[in-house]
């Protein structure tokens, strides 16, 4: 099951839809049991909720909602955090070491964007860049964690994001200036699902993305430095993880950074995705033109 929200920015509402074989899937509102996809709801079991409202037959289908907007798959996060250089190849190609231990930083939660959502390019910016990336949805309350095994009864589920940084701001100088580069408005899309962890594998999956239909990263969580356990349980040392928080993992090479590929301008169209978790379509606008 796919559990999404739809419907215009700030008017979302919650939903699943059931992939059926050869169609299109069949689309349910989650109303009965919940107003939005949220810590609460994440905390209280809600994806075992869902699953047992479709098999009881108890929630209405959703007419229409091929129409409507897909909107981030959870309500806006209390945290996202971001992890840096969690593939080796990609460390390479930014000029690093593999890191020993986790790169963690964070990003504001404002900066979280439905998938198809129109993608703003800062004003001054000259070297916006993409990172398709697999996001750990957090579950129950994470703080202290005593082993990576505890850390798995805490995720929830994952989805498909893109870390979009700008990095001129992140890099200059000896210590850099991270929160700089991953704060801008609309750089953190996610979704457009929402899968629960009982149902996909989240250490085999297939990350892939594209700059105006020419390809760009391939590889798979597998590659992983860091697995999704692991980094719960490593941040869960430094901060309090609550349910509806989001873990950004890393991403694969491929990025504009390594020099093989241009930055990104106004107009490109990018598309990221993580097999099993959906894909995105982004449109690029410059912010601040046309009274954007």
């Amino acid at each position: 099951m796919k559990i999404m929200r739809l419907g215009e920015i700030g008017r979302e509402q919650p939903a699943v839809m059931v992939p059926s074989a050869g169609g299109p899937g069949r689309y349910y509102s989650l109303l009965p049991l919940t107003q939005d996809v949220d810590g609460a709801f994440l905390a209280s079991g809600g994806t075992g909720k869902v699953r047992h409202a479709l098999e009881a037959g108890l929630l209405p289908e959703l007419q229409g909602a091929e129409t409507l907007r897909i909107g981030p798959p959870l309500a806006r996060p209390g945290s996202v955090v971001g992890i840096g250089m969690n593939y080796a190849a990609h460390a390479a190609e930014s000029g690093s070491p593999p890191p020993e231990v986790p790169v963690v930083f964070l990003k504001p939660s404002n900066t979280v964007a439905g998938p198809f959502d129109p993608a703003p390019v800062p004003p001054n910016s000259s070297r916006y860049d993409w990172e398709v990336e697999l996001g750990i949805v957090i579950g129950r309350e994470a703080g202290y964690l005593e082993s990576v095994r505890e850390a798995e009864d805490c995720i929830a589920g994952y989805v498909t994001a893109n870390d979009l940084s700008e990095r001129e701001y992140q890099l200059p100088g000896a210590a850099g200036q991270w929160t700089k580069g991953k704060s801008l408005p609309g750089s953190t899309p996610l979704g457009p699902w929402l899968v629960p962890a009982d149902e996909i594998d989240g250490g085999n999956l297939r990350l892939r993305s594209w700059v105006n239909g020419e390809p760009r990263q391939d590889s798979k969580t597998s590659e992983l430095i860091f697995d999704a356990a692991t980094l719960v349980h490593h941040c869960s040392q430094y901060m309090r993880l609550e349910p509806g928080d989001v873990v950004l993992t890393g991403t694969p090479e491929g990025v504009a950074l390594s020099g093989r590929f241009p930055y990104l301008q106004p107009g490109d169209v990018v598309e990221v995705e993580v097999v099993g978790l959906g894909r995105q379509r982004l449109e690029l606008f410059r912010a601040g033109e046309s009274g954007s």
